[in-house]
């Protein structure tokens, strides 16, 4: 998915959302949100006795206007609250719409099983079929490559310019329909039939259509109509109180009670700040499957973290040398830099360059003639054999203590000690041998990306343990955990193993989160609770995740787990401050409603409005107004910062408690001045 995402609210879904805001009128559709449901039903008993006013009792003639005035601001908070809900599914179509220009009419070259090519429509492809794919060409649906390796451009799906290796065979062979490759040419067989490519699956994601409401959305859901039942029993009961006080209630003053007392404000903002949390997610390049995902996110306990690439840069750079006893460091710097001057990987440019910054600098064209050794899996070792004969040799300390003894060389009694210096330190330690002597030993230093610290200690401060898993040895995992604050680590870990971690930390009744790329991952992101897969891993890393991270960034969990904090936070701060705002409501509406048989109830009558029905028609005024105004909270999302659980509760109720009881008594009091003289003119 693009960078270049809708981030803000455009002219065209604000245009799109107000046309759906009334679509969603329709009652087969509002039945889904009880509360605002209850306030459409309102409304139309509002606009009845607004028609005919002596339809219920034959003395309420007069009130066809205060009737017809109750009745449009029912009819505004329905539209306000379903107007919401269509700007954040709005914001959700934007960017469906923008992945659907990703889509383009490609054509497929076909391998028959003669061997012949034809080209074909990609949409007529089956799982199973095998295609070619040249350079500039867009691979027609998704796959994995099973012969041949080439760069790919995937900017159309993550929005990164770099492309990036496929290759058969290992963790990076899985390609997705809509990218391009950009160099060489590669068999892909196809994986999914057509419509059903994770480019489709992308769409119909962020657009909501398969949205299903959260375990906690259904809660909080059940207590919002919990609320509204009893405040319905309240308003029924106080038609008979009020006769017995001697007092009539016109059905349309109880129903713009029954109105402001129930949770509308929450119950019109619910669906909107669960689309916004996915979007949120979403507009992070991650694509959450299910809005379940986000929230468990919330609710995280453990996160499960690889070393190499979330916690480690991944790439091993030298950092120091340390010359066995007897050997010059100057001597065994000089050739180190020797055996790597045409070792093209990070380690081999790193030791040159380190070794120019200690003063070694070597002229590459006085060993044109020599043989460079290249690294290799069985001799775990690479190097250079120099013009005079000379043999060069560097890797670990097995290998080079094999290859000096096998020319009757002798073996440093210091070596040992030296290695397990560099492996306490954290780093990987590569010995380097000239002819039948060992000269010393390269500090590799696999560094830990910087402000990781920082965040794990704010992760800690959330309550959320972390657990760093890895194939080091226990004494280089060790110190990389101490250095990046991991609060524990497990050392030469399998793919078995971290399942056995998770199932550990779910029995003790927590959720646990990890990142994964590889097919050996995917039961391990099965298990978890919140499975993120790498795009540039394998298919099965991707199918056994519930996210899915765009950008192949490992370290992108703490930020997904934030999101889902800022989510139930945000969710918890508004229903907090709609259920506040009902102690301003009761002052406005029970004196309007009592004061004329109980002169008494004018002491309740705080905010001193002007009369009974300025009174009421203020308090309903606010009650839809409220909803727009808490749009952009809703869809941004409360401000999240880690700190203790009780802490932050006590922030939120003081902010959004103390501030959801103000608030309507300032606004009820402000709308009552501007509505005053209008009901005056009217001979209200």
């Amino acid at each position: 998915m693009s960078k270049k995402q809708v981030k803000s609210i455009s002219k065209e879904i604000l245009n799109k959302a107000f046309i759906e805001s009334f679509k969603k009128f329709d009652p087969r559709i509002l039945i889904k949100n009880p509360v605002i449901f209850v306030v459409e039903i309102g409304f139309f008993l509002t606009l009845i006795l607004t028609i005919n006013p002596s339809l219920f009792t034959e003395n309420e003639a007069d009130l066809r206007i205060f009737n017809g005035i109750i009745s449009f601001i029912l009819f505004v908070t329905v539209i306000f609250a379903n107007f919401a809900e269509s700007i954040a599914e709005g914001r959700g179509k934007a960017q469906a719409d923008s992945l659907k220009k990703t889509r383009k009419k490609t054509s497929a070259n076909l391998l028959k099983e003669d061997g012949s090519l034809v080209v074909i429509d990609a949409g007529s492809l089956k799982k199973g079929d095998i295609v070619i794919v040249n350079t500039g060409e867009l691979i027609p649906n998704d796959g994995t490559v099973i012969e041949g390796i080439a760069s790919v451009d995937e900017s159309a799906i993550t929005g990164e310019s770099a492309p990036v290796i496929k290759e058969a065979g290992g963790d990076f062979s899985s390609v997705t329909g809509g990218t391009r490759v950009v160099s060489d040419k590669i068999k892909v067989q196809i994986s999914v039939s057509s419509g059903e490519s994770f480019l489709d699956k992308m769409i119909n994601l962020v657009e909501g259509a398969e949205r299903k409401k959260t375990p906690n959305e259904i809660a909080l859901n059940t207590v919002l109509v919990g609320l509204t039942l009893i405040f319905l029993v309240v308003i029924v009961t106080l038609f008979p109180m009020g006769l017995y006080a001697g007092v009539h209630l016109p059905l349309s003053t109880l129903i713009a009670l029954l109105v402001c007392l129930i949770p509308t404000t929450i119950g019109g903002l619910l669906s909107a700040i669960g689309i916004a949390g996915m979007d949120r997610v979403n507009k992070f390049n991650v694509i959450a499957m299910s809005g379940k995902a986000v929230e468990t996110c919330g609710d995280i306990n453990t996160i499960i973290l690889d070393k190499t690439g979330t916690i480690t840069f991944g790439n091993r750079l030298a950092d120091d040398f340390f010359p066995v006893a007897g050997i010059p460091k100057d001597e065994m710097i000089k050739y180190s830099a020797i055996s790597s001057l045409k070792d093209l990987t990070p380690e081999g440019r790193s030791i040159v360059e380190l070794s120019k910054k200690l003063g070694i600098i070597l002229a590459e064209k006085d060993f044109d003639k020599a043989e460079f050794i290249e690294f290799s899996a069985q001799t775990k070792t690479s190097g250079i054999n120099l013009e005079n004969g000379q043999k060069i040799r560097k890797g670990s300390g097995s290998s080079i203590k094999k290859f000096v003894q096998e020319q009757n060389g002798d073996i440093p009694k210091d070596l040992d000690n030296i290695i397990d210096r560099i492996s306490r330190l954290g780093g990987t330690p590569l010995v380097l041998a000239v002819d039948n002597k060992i000269y010393g030993v390269i500090y590799l230093k696999d560094t830990v990306k910087p402000g990781l610290k920082e965040r794990f200690d704010n992760i800690r401060k959330m309550g959320i343990k972390t657990i760093m898993c890895t194939g080091d040895n226990p004494l280089t995992a060790e110190t990389i955990a101490k250095e990046a604050g991991i609060d524990e680590f497990v050392a030469e870990c399998t793919p078995e193993e971290k399942i056995e971690v998770i199932k550990r930390e779910q029995a003790q009744g927590k959720l646990v989160a990890m990142t994964g790329d590889g097919t050996n991952d995917a039961p391990a992101l099965a298990q978890a609770d919140v499975g993120i897969a790498m795009n540039s891993g394998t298919i099965a890393a991707k199918e056994a995740a519930n996210m899915v991270d765009l950008d192949s960034n490992p370290t992108k969990i703490l930020e997904v787990v934030e999101i889902g904090k800022q989510l139930l936070i945000t969710r918890g701060a508004l229903t907090t401050f709609s259920i506040a705002n009902d102690v301003a409501k009761y002052f406005a509406i029970i004196p309007a409603m009592f004061i004329a048989a109980i002169p008494q109830m004018e002491k309740l009558n705080i905010m001193h409005l002007s009369s009974p029905m300025s009174a009421i028609i203020s308090a309903l005024i606010f009650n839809a107004v409220i909803i727009p105004l808490l749009v952009p909270i809703a869809l941004k999302g409360v401000k999240y910062k880690p700190m203790n659980v009780q802490i932050m509760l006590l922030k939120n109720l003081g902010i959004y408690g103390v501030g959801g009881i103000i608030a309507p008594f300032i606004g009820i009091k402000f709308i009552d001045l501007i509505v005053t003289p209008f009901l005056s003119i009217l001979g209200m």
